[in-house]
């Protein structure tokens, strides 16, 4: 079962790659909703916390790298926006 987690976590964490790599060549974040991420990054944030109480690798690992790119989308995004 976790190996079914952890290939379901990669797929959906890695889905923001090509999005963290196209807002750092354009340089900018317009097409990128702050709201949205920030809602999502709160929801991500939740089900990190809900994976270490059940101590779920998959669960804490997706949600983990997840987090990690979607703050990084959101201080590209404010960062760009303040050029």
């Amino acid at each position: 079962m976790d190996y079914l987690g952890f290939v379901a976590g990669v797929l959906t964490t890695f889905s923001f790659v090509p999005q963290v790599i196209r807002i750092y060549q354009t340089k900018s974040g317009r097409d990128i909703s702050f709201w949205m991420m920030f809602l999502f990054s709160v929801g991500v944030s939740l089900w990190l916390f809900y994976g270490i109480l059940l101590r779920s690798a998959p669960i804490i690992f997706s949600n983990a790298v997840t987090l990690m790119l979607v703050l990084i989308i959101i201080v590209m995004k404010l960062f760009y926006k303040s050029r």
